[in-house]
C-alpha cells in the first residue's frame, strides 16, 4: 500500500493529523505485524488500542477461557464469552472494532516448542503474560530473533513497563539485565491470589499500547533502559534507569 484510501483517511484522521504520524506513519502502522501475548488484563486494553490505531496484523496468543472473575478488568470480553476461548472472544471484538485489519487468534500456550515459529512471523512482541516462564522465554527469543519486546506486569495496585531491544547492541539492555535470575513461580503471588484493581490494568495496558505505537513509528523516547513503575494508591509514577549487563546470560559478551 502506497497511500491511504479515503476510508482510511477518515478512520485514522486523528492519527494522520499529528505531525509525528501523518500519512506515512499511518501506512507504517497498517503494514506492521504485532504479536500480543495474553488476552487478559493487560492484553484487553492493549489489543483494543492497537486495533483502533490500525495495526495491520495483530496476533493474539492465549490458551485460557473467559472466566466470570476476568470481567472485572479484562474489558475486551463480555458476559456472553464466559467459558469460551479468550482469543476467540478478543478476535470477535477486534474485528467488530476494525474490520479492515487482520486478526490472528492463536489458541495455545506459548512455550519453548512453538514460540520461535510464532514470534518470527511478527515485527514486534507485546508481553501481557502473567508468569515468569513466559517473560524469560520471550526475552531470550526476541533477542535471538531480533524483535523489539514491550513488556508489562501488574499486581494489586502496582504495575511496571519497559521496552527491550538488546539485539540493537549497546546501550540497550534486555529483561535479564534487569532481572538476571528467574524467581520461583510461587515467590510472587498471581492476581487470583493477591488481587488486582481493575483500572490499573487499563492504565498499564494503554501505556503499553502507546509504547508499541512509538516503536513502530520511531517517535518519542524509547523506554529501552528505563523501567516505569506505577503506584495507583499514590498515585505516582517512578522511573528507574538500568544498563546493559556485560555478564548477562542472554545479551552479554
Amino acid at each position: 500500500m502506497t497511500e491511504l484510501t479515503d476510508h482510511q483517511l477518515e478512520r485514522y484522521a486523528r492519527n494522520v493529523i499529528l505531525d509525528e504520524v501523518g500519512e506515512d506513519g499511518q501506512l507504517k502502522l497498517l503494514a506492521a505485524k504485532v504479536l500480543v501475548v495474553g488476552a487478559g488484563g493487560l492484553g484487553a486494553p492493549l489489543l483494543l488500542y492497537l486495533a483502533a490505531a490500525g495495526i495491520g496484523t495483530i496476533g493474539v496468543i492465549d490458551d485460557d477461557t473467559v472466566d466470570l472473575t476476568n470481567l472485572q478488568r479484562q474489558v475486551i470480553h463480555d458476559s456472553s464469552a464466559v467459558d469460551h476461548p479468550k482469543v476467540e472472544s478478543a478476535a470477535a471484538r477486534l474485528r467488530a472494532l476494525n474490520p479492515d485489519i487482520v486478526i490472528e487468534p492463536i489458541a495455545a500456550r506459548l512455550n519453548a516448542q512453538n514460540a520461535s515459529d510464532i514470534i518470527s512471523r511478527f515485527d514486534l512482541v507485546a508481553d501481557g503474560s502473567d508468569n515468569f516462564n513466559t517473560r524469560y522465554l520471550l526475552n531470550d527469543l526476541c533477542y535471538r530473533l531480533k524483535k523489539p519486546l514491550v513488556s508489562a506486569a501488574l499486581l494489586r495496585f502496582e504495575a511496571q513497563l519497559s521496552t527491550f531491544k538488546a539485539h540493537l547492541g549497546d546501550p540497550h539492555p534486555c529483561y535479564r539485565c534487569l532481572f538476571p535470575e528467574q524467581p520461583p513461580e510461587d515467590l510472587i503471588p498471581r492476581c487470583e491470589q493477591a488481587g488486582i484493581l481493575g483500572p490499573v490494568a487499563g492504565v498499564m495496558g494503554s501505556l503499553q499500547a502507546t509504547e508499541v505505537l512509538k516503536e513502530i513509528l520511531g517517535i518519542g523516547d524509547s523506554l529501552s533502559g528505563r523501567l516505569v513503575m506505577y503506584d495507583a494508591l499514590g498515585p505516582a509514577f517512578r522511573e528507574v534507569r538500568f544498563k546493559r549487563d556485560p555478564n548477562c546470560k542472554t545479551c552479554g559478551s
